[in-house]
């Protein structure tokens, strides 16, 4: 027997994702994430039997509700539905996904539209953590096409600005989980850091790479991922995310000099594959890393003076600017606020259909 759920398929920012609202799907963590994992089509590395792109980037799910808290609008889960496996990791944040919450809450009527632009406020119930997206909604409409270009994604579209409030320590408690800028784990020095993403931020040198090869190069890199992997499973309960082996988390950011006119290159792994670009808490964690004296990110990093510092992130196919708001001193800098803009697109809205579990099937046979 097949569930019908109702369903829109977004691309927000450079990932794309199945929207849902919380009230359509089971409350119970267990029975949603099989249903989850049965519209996605995993475990299996095409996804041909769900609507997953056979990608992380293409796995991910978004559940949204009327926020309960006060100052919020709407309350967003963010899943990371495994491909080759049947995992469903709600540890994380995506910022790429969040880009789409703001256009789905107005879509679904949650937010009522204001003619020109539509404030959400969000509330991420995996870390706790909030956000405000401005959304573009002329005549009370949201709008998704426009100018605005993000490398990673092709063609042009509505700007989504994006204002992290909260994001420091949101998932390991602390934006420098160990209280050091710079840990030595399996031999090489790193920052590991959360700022909105636990990520373990490394000079690519230090693990004999330039930090500037393709993706696919890295992708085929065998032995690099088993070292980055080593690392990843020993800095795992120093972050304060215990046995990470089965968790998306940390990501592992290689960084490197710019070289294309940007202020410092990376290469992200997402954990196990590199990203084609760089994810939205990646990004800002790895920029925060950056203006952190003496951080393996800030020896080669190019850091703009002044308070406020927009710094472009150099990524495989382009680059991704955040801008973040700096005090504190230049001995011990304090980001005190983050933001940086993407779009969206609304690909499909419909109806998703999952395998109903067999005791569910049961019950409706009993019925």
């Amino acid at each position: 027997m097949l569930m019908g759920i109702r369903c829109m398929l977004m691309r927000g920012g450079t990932s794309k994702g199945a929207y849902f609202l919380a009230q359509d799907l089971p409350s119970a963590p267990a029975e949603r994430d099989h249903l989850l994992l049965s519209i996605m089509g995993s475990p299996d590395p095409r996804q041909v039997d769900g609507i997953g792109g056979g990608h992380p980037l293409t796995s991910k799910v978004a559940v949204v509700s009327r926020s309960t808290e006060p100052g919020c609008d709407v309350d967003f889960l963010f899943a990371q539905v495994g491909v080759d496996r049947p995992s469903v990791d709600t540890t994380p944040n995506c910022g790429n996904i969040l880009a789409g919450v703001g256009p789905f809450a107005i879509e679904r009527g949650l937010v009522a539209a204001q003619d020109g632009v539509t404030t959400v406020r969000v509330r991420i119930l995996n870390t706790g953590t909030v956000s405000e997206l401005r959304v573009e909604t002329p005549g009370g409409v949201v709008e998704y096409l426009g100018d605005a270009r993000i490398d990673g994604a092709p063609g042009t579209a509505a700007p989504i600005a994006i204002d992290f409030l909260d994001a420091e320590g949101s998932v390991c408690g602390a934006l420098l989980p160990t209280g050091n800028v710079v840990d030595v784990v399996e031999g090489v020095p790193v920052t590991l850091i959360d700022n909105g993403m636990p990520v373990i931020v490394l000079r690519a040198a230090d693990v004999g790479r330039t930090g500037h090869e393709s993706r696919d190069a890295l992708d085929r890199d065998v032995e690099l991922k088993a070292r980055l992997e080593a690392i990843r499973l020993a800095a795992g309960p120093l972050m304060n995310l215990g046995d990470v082996r089965d968790k998306v988390v940390p990501k592992i950011a290689l960084v490197a000099p710019p070289r294309d006119g940007g202020h410092i290159a990376t290469r992200s792994f997402i954990p196990h594959e590199c990203h084609a670009a760089i994810g939205v808490f990646a990004a800002v964690t790895v920029a925060t890393a950056a203006v952190l004296p003496g951080s393996p990110a800030g020896t080669v990093a190019a850091i703009p003076a002044g308070r406020v510092k927009t710094l472009s992130v150099e990524h495989p196919t382009g680059e991704f600017t955040v801008r973040l708001e700096v005090d504190g001193t230049v001995e011990h800098p304090v980001v005190t606020r983050a933001g940086l803009l993407r779009t969206a697109r609304k690909l499909f809205d419909g109806t998703a259909f999952a395998r109903l579990p067999a005791a569910a099937r049961q019950a409706a046979a009993a019925e």
